[in-house]
């Protein structure tokens, strides 16, 4: 027998091992590369952490625009005077990263104690988010603001201090209020007066379209010391539906009266499609050919290649004078007036509208556009807060008529609150409450047809083919294959019927169980959402298909019109009304 060598029992251990490492690397350096992340996090919290704090909460937001963080930082300050032992951290994300660090962040557990609601996943997707991972606040929005007192919103409901009501941020389908507003926003134009003025000899921005298009004409036409070209509105693919939707689209407002079957105010996307399916409206209505007709004017006042750049791209052309104009919204007013400090003198007005009697727009200008009062920069608490009181307050703080009000000052923004003043700077920007709004939802109807609409639209934009081609290519589709995408629609609408009847059964359970006024305000939402989810939605739905097959209508009666018969019929019943009073 030969003897074994004195080193080769204590090799089994390691070279067992070494086999379990090679074996299993990748899932070992899986495990450390987490345990590696979560030490860092940790400790990039706890280094947050000023003197005398003991709770650190932190709030994420995608708003990396001139002033948002100091803002948030200057709160954070006031709130520890009040609170010293709270200490608020902030976590700014890139709008390009957002939505796949929110969903990382909440899916593993590490998610900022506040969070802003709104960008980087689709609508349903956001709608398990909410539900899953953050805390719904109904009982907080309809319970008074500690903050508001000493003033006149003290002992009202917090979601009535808000001037829209806090409507955004109740969710219809978790029927629950699951976010806190802080601001308003807005739309408007920007210009460079100095270069205005140079280029034009004016000294205000012509209000009047055709004046503003006269005015960019002879912008456009102006070449600078070396020979190149001023671009009259800086736009881009994220500034160009700014323009259509201020300008071109309220032209088609006039839709309403022919294809609004409902009778809301609005016209949908299935209404729509039946008007054209039925004959009673077309590519060829007056009011749809007058947007394309000013969106290609304007197009023309924008530089070469618009539709492939970005926001940055535009802000930049802007900023470096190369351009009069700009559009876009209350979150870019403070970054713009910043750049131009001490270089050139920045004016803020509304859209230019053509005047009633313009010969070719002002027969379909019923009015401004409407602007919603709607409240956004919404922040909810995520369920895995450790002190969802704690977060809960400072909402309440950044949420009262003065926290509000000192926030929106240092951002250049519209504070959300009733009662707190408005900066200068924006009171271009507050909504119109009167006015109309567009009535085309053409490439909205389906998946399909909404990308064949893009994709011609995106040609039409950049000058490519002209109406009459967009509208011979698409049409035809769109009849086609809409069908289709109206049905799947109305199926998808069926199927949730039965979650909508268990979801009812629930709300009328808590109704009877409760007693007194809160028994009655239960009633009054099962009674509102039975006839909206139940009836109303599936009534509007058989009407829709009742016309369809009905066919084409020749000489159709638009929904706020009476038929000659009919008019003869009220006006018999009128005169024997009056033979029979004494």
């Amino acid at each position: 027998m030969s003897a074994r060598h004195p080193t080769a029992g204590a090799r089994r251990p390691l070279d067992a091992a070494l086999g379990f490492v090679r074996r299993h690397f990748a899932l070992l350096f899986v495990l450390a590369v987490f345990l590696w992340s979560a030490l860092a996090i940790l400790l990039y919290r706890q280094a947050g952490m000023p003197p005398g704090a003991k709770i650190q909460l932190r709030i994420a937001h995608w708003q990396l625009e001139g002033g948002v963080r100091q803002a948030f930082d200057r709160m954070a300050e006031e709130y520890r005077k009040l609170h010293p032992e709270v200490a608020i951290v902030q976590d700014a994300i890139p709008e390009g990263v957002y939505g796949t660090w929110l969903t990382t962040q909440l899916m593993g557990g590490t998610a900022s104690d506040m969070i802003e609601i709104g960008l980087g996943v689709p609508y349903n997707v956001q709608l398990g988010y909410l539900s899953r991972y953050f805390l719904p606040l109904t009982p907080y929005v309809n319970a008074p603001n500690p903050y508001n007192r000493g003033t006149p919103l003290a002992g009202l409901p917090w979601r009535k201090t808000y001037k829209d009501g806090m409507r955004n941020s109740y969710v219809e389908e978790l029927q629950q209020y699951l976010t806190v507003p802080l601001a308003q926003f807005g739309i408007r134009i920007f210009y460079n007066r100095d270069l205005l003025r140079r280029l034009t000899g004016l000294d205000e921005a012509p209000r009047e379209y055709r004046a503003f298009l006269r005015a960019c004409e002879t912008i456009r036409a102006q070449r600078d010391e070396n020979g190149r070209p001023y671009t009259p509105i800086a736009s881009s693919a994220y500034h160009a539906g700014m323009w259509d939707g201020f300008m071109c689209q309220p032209l088609t407002y006039g839709a309403v009266r022919r294809v609004d079957f409902n009778r809301d105010g609005a016209v949908g996307n299935d209404e729509l499609y039946v008007g054209f399916k039925t004959g009673r409206i077309g590519f060829d209505f007056g009011p749809y050919q007058a947007r394309f007709r000013m969106l290609r004017q304007l197009t023309a006042q924008f530089q070469t290649g618009f539709t492939g750049l970005g926001r940055d791209e535009a802000v930049f052309l802007f900023a470096q004078q190369r351009a009069v104009f700009i559009s876009t919204g209350t979150w870019d007013a403070g970054s713009l007036l910043e750049q131009a400090r001490g270089v050139f003198d920045v004016g803020i007005m509304d859209f230019p509208a053509p005047a009633a009697d313009d010969p070719e727009f002002g027969a379909f200008m019923e009015g401004p556009v409407y602007e919603r009062p709607a409240a956004g920069f919404r922040f909810g608490i995520a369920r895995s807060c450790k002190h969802p009181e704690a977060a809960l307050d400072f909402l309440r703080f950044l949420g009262s008529q003065r926290g509000n009000q000192e926030l929106n000052a240092i951002i250049g923004w519209i504070p959300a609150i009733e009662g707190a003043s408005v900066s200068p700077l924006v009171r271009a920007f507050e909504p119109h409450l009167e006015g109309v709004f567009g009535a085309m939802p053409v490439d909205s109807l389906g998946g399909e047809t909404s990308i064949r609409w893009q994709q011609l639209f995106a040609l039409f934009q950049v000058n490519q083919i002209d109406y009459e081609r967009m509208v011979a290519q698409y049409e035809p589709f769109y009849l086609e294959r809409g069908a289709e995408e109206l049905a799947e629609a109305i199926r998808n609408r069926r199927r949730s019927v039965a979650r909508d009847e268990q979801f009812l059964a629930g709300v009328r359970e808590l109704a009877m169980s409760a007693s007194g006024a809160e028994a009655a305000s239960r009633w009054i939402k099962y009674r509102q959402l039975t006839t909206g989810r139940l009836l109303a939605r599936h009534l509007g739905t058989a009407l829709l298909k009742k016309r369809l097959d009905e066919g084409r209508a020749a000489n159709a009666v638009g929904p706020y019109e009476f038929s000659p018969d009919v008019i003869a019929r009220v006006r018999e019943r009128i005169r024997a009304q009056r033979k029979e009073r004494p």
